[in-house]
């Protein structure tokens, strides 16, 4: 909704989690360590190591002919006696075991380079490991060596797909899916065994997006001819009887009516089957939040008549939630938070949700210069079709901004869809009575108006996208009453990921976002309906709403909001290991004071810094440093630190 609570935050962290992170176990006196990160103290790492019976240490060496320096970090990736060197095995027994199974393990990342004529040969003191027995005596220091001679790199010769699935699957196909062409199951390419495996699995589910649900690889015929480096693959493909829907039950134990579980699937008994479909329900059933596990389970045969029954199991999460949060902020003091939620109201998974909050607790004395919030959301899904909620609300707060001072309460009604995979769009009446106190003085508004929003997602993943690109717009016409003036505010934004390497370490991500104001004069306007950059999340560097246009009053001057908006980012991210990543961005940000996003009173304020990024179990903890290149007359700090949990964006 467009009057939610907001809040200034340069450095936060959410108590919660840090207690449980710092807390969750037990540490030695004098030691610390936070979001498993060890930061001081002595380290005891007893309880982590095993006991190894007969413990027997070893070195060892790897060795790749050829100097390919990918080939041997595979080698070294693939090879268990590597990457457990420091660590002592169990006696003869463990030893023999482990290097034995590297023949295995070498081979597979062999084959999954390309190599299908190599030599392995892993000896321990000298002796060949296949070829030794359980009684040879080893010395307390085994020195293991591992020679590996790749052989040449193969191609494909022959690729052969009998039976295989139509190339087109549905009438809107747009041909962006995977092929065997695209994954390079083409011959004289690289013989990736990879792409064997993953040419059989993407033709087996297109015969399925055709309702052959039973399709299956029946056989597989891989021949390395090493007398012209290829190899010759053929896979046979049975794609058995298309079928359609038969009846669709639900088992398990739930308090949510099976009906509406089996109306929410929405697969009509008689349609033909797609396993895209039943993707589609099981994303619709998970997004009602009420269920702890929920699996759809195909019949293990096709009926005679052609149906094919599913069976949807379920098991129910608690369906009342409290829920407790907290922030710790140098600018506004201590912030507390509270929610009770039931999700499953009336047993079809309708949620009520009550949710209160206070901020700036500690940074003064005057409860009166703390931020309010309280607000009450119900939502009724599968309203009209299964992809369509009903989401009403209602919310009032007080704030207190450094440019004014809102005391409000709006009322919402609408519908929010899911259009596909990647389209969403809401629809809301809103109304809205506010009083707003800056220094235009004390002023009083009515609003009555709609409020529209879509987002197209195209990102691999929302929370931490390397690839793909995400746009949302929104709009929201609406008339105010005690002036008599109506307006429209509007913003498009979007953002774009690209990554590089096979890995994707490296990640450039960028956003922007303009905003437009049509409407009476700035005096006669809602503060919170104008547009004002700088924070986290916007212009880091600058305070929160720092970035506004100055406006004269009554003989003074004073910043406001305005009724333009441009607003830029850049960012490199980079993945050093499994746990933490650097990041180096730059934002700009542009407010006007005409919706024409010109106007001389105006300035490009840009922010520059760096940050750290730390993986955890629960998402990623973002730290930012930023400075202000073009500070605000002196006000705004030479540096400001950002603490909050995932990407900026």
């Amino acid at each position: 909704m467009s009057r939610t609570a907001r809040s200034r935050i340069l450095m936060s962290v959410v108590a919660g989690a840090v207690a449980a992170s710092a807390l969750g176990a037990a540490a030695p006196a004098g030691a610390f360590s936070l979001f498993g990160i060890h930061l001081w103290g002595s380290r005891n790492d007893t309880d982590d190591a095993f006991e190894v019976i007969d413990p027997l240490n070893y070195t060892v060496t790897l060795d790749v002919a050829g100097g390919d320096a990918a080939l041997e970090r595979r080698m070294e990736n693939a090879s268990a006696l590597w990457t457990d060197r420091e660590r002592p095995v169990s006696g003869n027994g463990g030893l023999l075991a482990k290097a034995r199974g590297d023949y295995r393990r070498l081979l597979a990342a062999l084959y999954a380079a390309g190599y299908y004529g190599p030599e392995i040969s892993i000896r321990a003191a000298g002796k060949e490991v296949s070829n030794v027995t359980l009684a040879v005596e080893f010395p307390q220091q085994v020195p293991i060596s591992i020679r590996v001679q790749p052989g040449p790199p193969f191609a494909f010769g022959r690729t052969d797909i009998i039976n295989p699935p139509p190339a087109k699957v549905h009438a809107n196909d747009d041909g962006d899916g995977d092929t065997p062409e695209s994954l390079g199951f083409v011959t004289g390419k690289p013989a990736l065994s990879g792409v064997i495996d993953r040419v059989s699995a993407i033709s087996v589910e297109r015969w399925r997006q055709v309702s052959y649900a039973k399709a299956r690889e029946a056989d597989r015929e891989v021949i390395a001819d090493h007398s012209r480096d290829q190899l010759d693959v053929a896979i046979t493909l049975e794609p058995g009887r298309p079928a359609h829907y038969g009846p669709v039950k639900v088992v398990g134990r739930t308090r949510v009516d099976p009906g509406f579980i089996t109306y929410m699937a929405d697969l009509e008994p008689g349609e033909s089957f797609d396993p895209d479909e039943i993707q589609a329900a099981q994303d619709r059933l998970t997004r009602l939040g009420v269920f702890r596990s929920l699996r759809f389970v195909e019949a293990d045969e096709i009926e005679p008549d052609g149906s094919l029954p599913i069976t949807i199991a379920v098991e129910d999460r608690r369906p009342r939630t409290i829920g407790f949060g907290g922030t710790i902020s140098t600018i506004d003091g201590v912030g507390v938070s509270a929610f009770w939620q039931h999700r499953n109201l009336l047993g079809r998974a309708e949620q009520l949700r009550v949710e209160a909050g206070v901020d700036g607790l500690g940074g003064s004395l005057d409860p009166n210069d703390y931020d309010y919030n309280l607000g009450v959301t119900f939502t009724k899904p599968g309203a009209f079709n299964p992809d369509t909620n009903f989401i009403t609300s209602l919310i009032g707060q007080r704030v207190n901004y450094d440019t004014y001072r809102e005391r409000s309460v709006t009322a919402s009604a609408g519908f929010s869809r899911q259009f596909g995979a990647r389209l969403t769009g809401s629809g809301f009446i809103e109304a809205s009575r506010a009083r707003y106190d800056d220094d235009f003085g004390i002023r009083h508004f009515t609003t009555l108006g709609l409020v529209g929003s879509a987002a197209y997602d195209a990102r691999d993943e929302p929370l931490d996208a390397h690839r793909g690109y995400w746009l949302a717009l929104t709009a929201q016409p609406f008339y105010e009453f005690e002036y008599g003036n109506p307006a429209i505010n509007g913003t498009l934004e979007g953002r774009i990921y690209h990554s590089f390497g096979q890995e994707e370490r490296l990640v450039l991500a960028a956003r922007a976002k303009v905003g437009s104001y049509v409407g009476p004069d700035i005096a006669e306007s809602p503060p919170d309906l104008l547009f004002f950059a700088g924070g986290g999340g916007s212009v880091r560097g600058y305070p929160y709403q720092g970035i506004g246009v100055e406006t004269e009053h009554g003989g003074k001057t004073f910043l406001t909001g305005g009724k333009g908006l441009v607003e830029g980012s850049g960012e490199v991210r980079y993945r050093i290991n499994d746990s933490f990543g650097a990041v180096g961005f730059v934002d700009a940000g542009l407010v006007t004071e005409d919706s024409s996003l010109s106007g001389a009173n105006s300035e490009v304020r840009t922010g520059v810094g760096l940050g750290v990024r730390y993986y955890t179990g629960i998402g990623i903890l973002r730290a930012d440093l930023a400075t202000p290149l073009n500070p605000l007359s002196g006000e705004d700090s030479p540096v400001a630190l950002y603490i909050g949990i995932g990407q900026a964006f």
